[in-house]
């Protein structure tokens, strides 16, 4: 049962609650400003009038187009308090793309970030009729009255207001849990995305489930980066306003570790490509430095791997294990801990799986990564490890409310508040992911322990099946690579139908630039770099170091490095960091091709 009738329901008793607490906190040039929730409120009344005045109705959709910042979570917001549900699109999105989203939504406003935003709508107006108008943050409104500026949204609604002053409370008595709240449209890694309606009880549920088992409180505070038109930041927007934790605010992924010193936040989110890639810097640092440094490092890296798997069994490393660990944490870790603000209580990582061994390195360093699980489909939020009962290598136990069970097959299937009505004009397709008893069907392969801990292995279409009859789970060996190669950016590992995996590899652009310019190469491109033998036969050393443990059908036996790193604008990402399998194997199919002319079936 819903403690409230919406999220709107849920805001204004925030707002009552809690008025002057900070609510948000975002950049302004060089200097950080806040936002107590009577502020907050404020704005949001004055966003939702507008969007009122405009003629908004109940459950109409507004599109949303906008990277992370202050103002995403303002709009978000009103559009609920207004009693219509948002339909997220990615800024990265191209213009077919939102031309799709709104047409499908049937959006009748979209408030775009910016003038690049706003020439992208222009130039698929006529194909999205049902758009009376777009509100846009950063800019101008246009002489014809289509485009209209965030402020002018701002007057409306107060000029509207004075004339309606119950309107708000009007609508907000006509909300209930089963409304719509949020269409979200997932990404994909091929085809059309799918709108996933999400109503309002879904994300009251992500709310109420955290705050039962006490993992944050509002002595917290949050630095917020991950996309909003993603389920897991949009998760983490429910639990502000549920639980009335501060949060920092900025999107920007080059400014995440500068931020993190200055905010000093006790708990961030984020999927694990970032884990990666501040691992890889530092083993890299390291590696710079050389000579004593180095062999400090390594050192305090073998040292806290031993720690951490004490504390793991939960047992304070001691003797001489204990002594050793003391030196390498104020050699080593506490200057990690002190990058990222050093209040950091945990981070949670989710999205994607992450390394164990890399989970094991920020655990040595008094940063304990959380891993959790969830889908769109299931408003993100479904498993979670906890503080006082992490287990690597699994996402945690279910939250309260959230059933598990694995199917014959090995998928893993679960039901709750958080899952889906449905996907939006997709009757059939969702009749196949929601099975009879309320379901869902994850595409996700996983087995639960002893201790109610869920374990994924893969997924379900990724898993690879060689010709010879041998499964593979790509994801595995994938993070087991970036774990090994400090120089590595992306790997994808491809075999299914072939006699035996290969891979395509991406280098990190700033590890392989330094690598090259202590070794004789830094007059050399990325794209030339990746064909110089030296650079070849170092990936070769890495990969071998991979293959080691492995059986055989599960080595990589011949790779490739690949010109350029995957970015989201050329496709080989989606806006949450994931790789788009189909798409780069489609990209590279030549490639591919050739590692196979000529072999034998069978091995």
């Amino acid at each position: 049962m819903a403690r409230y009738q919406s999220v709107a329901h849920m805001f204004r008793e925030r707002v009552s609650k809690t008025p002057n607490l900070e609510a948000f906190s975002y950049p302004v040039g060089d200097r950080w400003e806040s936002m107590n929730w009577t502020q907050v409120a404020e704005q949001v009344d004055l966003l939702a009038a507008g969007m009122l005045a405009l003629g908004i109705a109940d459950d109409d959709r507004v599109g949303l187009v906008c990277s992370t910042r202050l103002e995403w979570l303002l709009g978000d917001i009103a559009i609920n308090v207004a009693g219509a549900a948002t339909s997220t699109i990615y800024p990265s999105s191209t213009a077919d793309d939102c031309a799709y989203i709104l047409s499908d939504s049937a959006a009748k406003l979209c408030i775009a970030e910016n003038d690049a935003q706003v020439r992208k709508l222009q130039e698929i107006r006529s194909q999205v009729g049902n758009l009376a108008h777009v509100i846009v943050i950063d800019g101008q409104g246009s002489d014809d009255g289509w485009v209209l500026s965030w402020d002018e949204l701002k007057q409306r609604g107060k000029a509207w207001s004075g004339e309606n002053p119950t309107g708000l409370d009007d609508v907000l008595g006509r909300l209930d849990p089963s409304r719509l709240s949020t269409l979200i449209y997932t990404s994909g890694t091929t085809g059309r995305p799918k709108g996933v309606e999400l109503t309002h009880d879904c994300w009251m549920y992500t709310g109420e489930a955290i705050d039962t088992v006490k993992l944050l409180n509002s002595d917290d505070k949050q630095y917020l980066w991950l996309p909003l038109s993603h389920s897991f930041g949009k998760m983490l927007e429910t639990l502000v306003i549920a639980i009335g934790i501060p949060t920092a605010v900025d999107g920007r992924i080059d400014k995440i570790i500068d931020n993190l010193a200055v905010v000093r936040p006790t708990f961030m989110a984020a999927a694990p490509r970032i884990f990666e890639k501040v691992y890889n810097k530092v083993v890299n640092g390291a590696q710079q430095a050389g000579g004593l440094k180095f062999a400090i490092f390594k050192w305090a890296l073998g040292v806290g791997r031993a720690a951490s798997k004490e504390l793991q069994a939960g047992r304070q490393p001691s003797g001489l294990l204990g002594l050793q660990f003391s030196i390498a944490d104020k050699l080593v870790f506490s200057k990690l801990r002190e990058r990222f603000g050093g209040r950091v209580r945990f981070f949670i990582s989710g999205s994607a799986p992450l390394n164990r061994e890399i989970a094991e390195f920020f655990h040595a360093a008094g940063l304990l990564i959380l891993e959790g699980y969830g889908l769109t489909e299931s408003s993100a939020a479904s498993f979670v490890n906890r503080p006082e009962s992490n287990k690597f290598g699994t996402v945690g136990p279910p939250l309260p409310g959230t059933e598990v069970k694995i199917a014959e097959d090995g998928e893993i299937l679960f039901r709750g508040r958080g899952i889906m009505r449905g996907y939006h004009n997709l009757a059939d397709v969702t009749a196949e992911t929601l099975l009879e008893g309320g379901w869902l069907a994850t595409g996700d392969i996983g087995e639960v322990d002893p201790d109610g801990h869920l374990r994924i292995t893969d997924r379900k279409k990724d898993l690879i099946k060689t010709s010879g009859g041998k499964y593979v789970a790509p994801q595995a060996l994938e993070g087991s690579f970036k774990a090994v190669c400090p120089y590595v950016s992306q790997i994808l590992v491809h075999g299914n139908n072939r006699n035996f995996c290969s891979a395509l590899i991406t280098m990190e652009p700033e590890a392989i630039a330094a690598w090259a310019a202590d070794n004789g190469l830094g007059d050399k491109s990325y794209e030339q770099l990746a064909q110089e033998p030296k650079v070849i036969a170092l990936f070769q050393g890495y990969v071998d170091q991979l293959n080691a443990p492995l059986a055989r059908f599960e080595t990589i036996k011949k790779f490739a490095l690949l010109p350029a790193d995957f970015a989201i604008e050329t496709g080989e990402l989606t806006p949450s960091l994931k790789v788009k399998r189909k798409a780069v194997e489609a990209k590279y199919k030549d490639l591919l091709d050739d590692f196979y002319a000529g072999a034998m079936a069978g091995v």
